[in-house]
């Protein structure tokens, strides 16, 4: 097959990925990786020369739509960040299983209207600190990253940046609430594994952690609740304001209002208003809040928009000669989405899908069933390694400093991922992603097995009344909670 664009345009691509996913984990890089010049000057050393080689090549409409698309993308990423940054959740609750259930479940939800990195930040220093007499804590923070940081951000655009780019292909801003049966699946079945493990986990404190957390605790309370209008504000412009129209505009049948950002100004604003007229000791003080995180995406993702217009072009022209199905597609999507970024993994499946042919209908010109594969698979698989996701290092940070004992990357992988969240995922997967009947029952079945498993573990681990005298608990894992 001849291809308009060669294959080794995407070296630089493939090059930045593999940086964004090796450096950080390599000891002598680490401290160099993490300066943001060093980023930046990574991705645009990377980025700029395929931006202009593609111009150059005829590509110019496509390097103007991936710059404009991460215009897009920044402002809302930034948008999101700057007002969860000005909200506190103050307060010490009992650190009990169903008082932690609530807490996650209560991140989950919010993680689709707030984007997984907004609620994780606003809610991993309430689970922390609730938590923070018990000695079994680690597993907690760990479900954190399952839930808040990746699986409870699926119903809307808001909630996942590769959401958000299907947003801006044209998938429209309801669509995502159809997939309200996989969102309750997942996330209802790794609530109550969490429940279980909780349970277990509980009843090994000691009284004297007991009495310590009983003694701590504080009516939860929320500071900076006019922030919440700043909220109201991002949502109403992602769901009903328009912004530039490129289509329009090449066609020449651009009006005035197809030239201007309109929905990027309006999230800005909002985002301005938060940053200047909030309280500056709850952003500063109370949060510690920092430009780093966002430094660091808008610094990367500069390199990935333009390095991956030549993989994106490539992958358009030769995906109706793969044999891809939902099921391969979902299986590619979220197996790349954990070692790679989500984002640009969900635009090179969502790209390849419009070219395949099937039956029924299409949104954004991909097949529904493709639409759903690489969605699900797109959030949910961030969620399978620690570099995934952006929040899951930020949380597992957060946690390190708060005095949580984390698994190192291979402990989280061997002892949680694969024990837990893989097989939730493919039991999720057989139900609503496979078409085959004997698939789904297969998923239906393990999900059944995984329920009676945490239903079991709960149920009979009550907390016995143990005095000091009784000893210390239980030996623990490496993640400071009984292994799964």
């Amino acid at each position: 097959m001849s291809l308009s664009v060669p294959v080794w345009a995407c070296i630089p691509f493939a090059l930045l990925l593999l940086a964004i996913a090796v450096l950080p984990l390599v000891p002598a890089a680490q401290k160099l990786w993490e300066k943001r010049s060093v980023q930046l000057g990574i991705a645009l050393a990377l980025g700029v020369p395929v931006g202009i080689g593609m111009w150059l090549h005829g590509a110019s409409a496509q390097v103007v739509h991936s710059l404009v698309e991460y215009v897009q993308f920044i402002s809302l990423l930034l948008s999101l960040f700057v007002v969860s940054g000005g909200i506190f959740v103050a307060g010490d609750l009992k650190a009990q299983p169903h008082v932690n259930v609530l807490m996650l479940a209560c991140g989950a939800l919010l993680a689709s209207f707030i984007g997984t990195t907004g609620a994780a930040m606003l809610l991993i220093r309430p689970i922390l600190r609730t938590n923070q007499q018990r000695r079994h804590s680690a597993h907690t923070v760990i479900f954190a990253i399952f839930l808040i940081a990746n699986s409870g951000g699926l119903l809307t655009p808001l909630g996942d940046p590769p959401l958000f780019l299907g947003m801006l292909r044209g998938v429209p801003f309801t669509w995502t609430l159809s997939l309200i049966p996989e969102w309750l699946f997942m996330n209802g079945l790794l609530l109550l594994t969490y429940w279980g493990l909780d349970r277990r986990a509980y009843a090994l404190e000691g009284e004297e952690a007991i009495a310590s957390d009983n003694a701590a605790v504080e009516p939860v309370h929320i500071q900076g609740k006019p922030q919440f209008a700043c909220f109201l504000v991002i949502l109403a412009a992602v769901a009903l304001i328009p912004s530039i129209d490129l289509d329009a505009i090449h066609a020449g049948t651009a009006r005035w209002h197809d030239w201007l950002p309109l929905r990027e100004l309006l999230m800005l604003g909002a985002a301005a208003v938060s940053y200047f007229a909030g309280d500056r000791e709850i952003r500063f003080g109370l949060n510690a809040f920092s430009w780093a995180p966002i430094a660091e995406v808008a610094a990367l993702f500069i390199g990935i928009f333009l390095t991956m217009i030549p993989a994106l072009m490539i992958l358009s022209e030769v995906a109706p000669s793969l044999p891809l199905s939902g099921v391969t597609i979902f299986a590619f999507t979220g197996g790349l989405s954990s070692v790679l970024d989500n984002a640009p993994t969900y635009v090179t499946f969502f790209e390849m899908a419009k070219e395949l042919p099937a039956d029924g209908a299409r949104i954004a010109g991909v097949p529904v069933l493709y639409l759903k594969a690489v969605s699900l698979g797109a959030v949910f698989g961030g969620a399978i390694t620690y570099i995934g996701n952006g929040p899951n290092f930020m949380v597992k940070a957060l946690a390190e400093s708060a005095g949580v004992p984390m698994p190192s990357f291979g402990g989280y992988i061997l002892r949680w991922s694969l024990r837990i969240y893989i097989p939730a995922l493919t039991a999720m997967a057989c139900v609503f992603v496979c078409t085959e009947p004997w698939a789904r029952a297969a998923g239906i079945a393990l999900a059944l097995v995984m329920a009676a498993i945490a239903l079991s573990r709960g149920l009979r681990h009550r907390r016995p009344a143990r005095s000091e005298a009784d000893g210390p608990p239980k030996a623990v894992s490496e993640a400071g909670a009984p292994s799964p």
